[in-house]
């Protein structure tokens, strides 16, 4: 089976969830399911629940696992509801590989690369809310705030105003090239963090990523090993976040005087004070890993 995906920190995942020896683990984001077929390979006695929103992606994964298909669960749907419905089933490992996936970057008609005819960007293509919408639709005060916020355009206020004074925009490859022509050309294309906040606006990454994150820490699973990579500051910061939060023993107000929480509230322990990121080697064969980071933490 020709497989066009090469998953990121793939060694590096698999070590992550090496002591797992029964129970369930999810992949949040299977994609073609790159790290779920190592750690069902690797992981003799564990099963997997692999969730993904994307009707492509699993539609590939299925053949490509079909092997083990008496030990997985193949689940359509975004990932922030994936552990509430299965929550009563012994998870002990939960994965999710944040953000936008090969299989949606290379396909032109998909509507996220620079040279993409169509201007779609949706994760999941049954969703009304597309990149047309928020580039031809929305005002310029919301532009801005997405450019600012998502994108963390240092000249967000410019892009929103040029993007509403030139629209409307037909495709992926005429806004891009709009942007190149009218922006400076930095180490990166101009469209780059642009087309980053647009992309986190149609699909809602950070707010889906913390209800996630939320689900988790109403559920605290048991004995689990949780593992997200991260592609950008953004979703890297609501990870740190979380993962402090649940690592606190005291709970009380800061302006206490004295605990009276009972100093017996830490969830667990970070895994990985420094995140894990990908070596020279792997950057050099696979250059989409650059920016990846992985964070692990473990629940007691």
């Amino acid at each position: 089976m020709d497989v066009p995906h090469v998953p990121v920190l793939y060694e590096q995942t698999l070590e992550s969830f090496n002591d797992i020896t029964d129970g369930y683990i999810i992949d949040c984001t299977t994609g073609f399911a790159g790290h779920s077929s190592g750690l069902i390979s690797q992981n003799k006695n564990i099963k997997l629940i692999c969730n993904d929103q994307d009707d492509e992606a699993l539609a590939f994964s299925k053949q490509r696992l079909k092997e083990f298909e008496s030990r997985v669960i193949f689940n359509k749907g975004n990932f922030e509801h994936v552990l509430n419905k299965f929550k009563d089933y012994n998870i002990k490992g939960i994965l999710a590989d944040i953000g936008v996936s090969s299989l949606q970057l290379d396909k032109l008609q998909r509507g996220f690369g620079f040279e993409s005819d169509t201007l779609d960007m949706r994760m999941d293509q049954t969703q009304t809310l597309d990149a047309s919408v928020v580039v031809n639709n929305y005002s310029q005060e919301d532009l801005e705030n997405i450019f600012k916020e998502y994108g963390e355009v240092r000249e967000y206020k410019k892009v929103a105003s040029l993007i509403v004074n030139n629209r409307p925009f037909n495709s992926a490859k005429e806004l891009a090239e709009f942007l190149s022509k009218k922006m400076h050309k930095g180490k990166i294309h101009p469209a780059t963090l642009p087309f980053q906040a647009i992309r986190i606006e149609v699909n809602d990454e950070l707010g889906v990523l913390r209800r996630l994150f939320e689900s988790i820490e109403q559920i605290k699973p048991k004995d689990c090993i949780i593992a997200i990579i991260s592609f950008h500051s953004l979703e890297d910061r609501i990870v740190k976040k979380f993962f402090k939060k649940w690592t606190k023993s005291c709970i009380c107000p800061s302006e206490a005087f004295k605990c009276t929480c009972g100093n017996n509230h830490a969830l667990g322990k970070i895994i990985t004070k420094k995140p894990i990121t990908p070596s020279k080697d792997e950057i050099k064969q696979n250059p989409r890993s650059r920016s990846s980071k992985l964070r692990i933490f473990k629940f007691d």
